[in-house]
């Protein structure tokens, strides 16, 4: 979009909203193609958790060209590769892991849940089973999945301390320049005993994490990112190690120890964090 154009939307208000419902047009349209176009998969093979039903394969993803280089040559992690989107409800691979988490392994009953940048289908789930607070510093983009969503930083909270039995920031602390602010609110509006999901693009292979905290050129994002808004790469030891710093205890749940959840279609290979603030 001319950067001109978007600005006078900006000034008038209705930048955010247009977006909210060009995204929720694009949504709709690409279900219906998918659902008429995989119809011929449905049956026995995966299951998606989020609206059960069954095809024995689910629709591939792959980065834009931009991306791509930035990926591959770093060996991310970062939802991509075969099978990762649902036809039926276009729930992604991210999304089913966090689900599958949620019915499983993380005890959300009567909870209360504070869900950053929402994504449609997890926050769906949520409202089945807890109280959940909806924020984002560009609420406008997630009116279409909750109306009642705040404006919040996430380096700067207008949370109490330990406010929240569980955060969910799925994605969200590599679009962040001061990540180590953000972990420390997270923490800190966290009851004790409280959980975090906080999964994020990662590689192993890297030596260390790739950042410029305070990047702004889209395109130079993307080749060193993998995405426009990107501003990290985390190597996982690092980022665990990150946590750790901000006060979180950290295990790992490997991909074959998610066994269980691979008729998910879960993402190949990831590891899931099992995150939590000390009693």
């Amino acid at each position: 979009m001319n950067t001109k154009f978007k600005n006078i939307l900006y000034s008038l208000g209705i930048y955010h909203p247009l977006q909210s419902q060009y995204r929720n047009f694009v949504f709709h349209v690409k279900r219906l193609f998918f659902k008429i176009s995989f119809f011929s998969y449905k049956g026995h093979g995966f299951t998606c958790n989020v609206c059960q039903q069954q095809y024995f394969r689910f629709v591939d993803d792959r980065p834009a060209s931009e991306n791509k280089n930035a990926l591959s040559n770093n060996d991310v992690i970062a939802g991509y590769g075969k099978n990762i989107i649902c036809p039926n409800c276009l729930a992604n691979a991210r999304e089913r892991l966090v689900v599958a988490m949620l019915q499983h392994h993380i005890n959300i009953d009567n909870k209360k849940i504070l869900h950053l940048s929402p994504e449609k289908n997890v926050y769906q789930y949520l409202q089945t089973k807890s109280q959940v607070v909806t924020a984002d510093l560009a609420p406008g983009f997630y009116k279409n999945i909750d109306k009642q969503i705040k404006t919040e930083d996430a380096t700067a909270f207008s949370f109490a301390d330990q406010s929240f039995d569980v955060v969910i920031a799925n994605h969200v602390l590599e679009h962040i320049p001061d990540d180590l602010k953000a972990m420390s609110e997270i923490f800190r509006v966290l009851k004790k005993g409280g959980v975090a999901i906080l999964q994020v693009p990662y590689s192993e292979t890297i030596s260390e994490s790739i950042e410029e905290s305070l990047i702004e050129n889209p395109e130079r994002q993307s080749a060193l990112f993998g995405q426009k808004d990107h501003v990290r790469i985390y190597q996982l030891n690092d980022y665990i190690s990150r946590l750790e710093q901000s006060g979180f205890i950290v295990s790992k749940i490997s991909y074959k120890e998610l066994s269980a959840f691979h008729r998910h279609a879960i993402q190949l290979d990831e590891t899931f964090l099992d995150i939590k603030k000390p009693y």
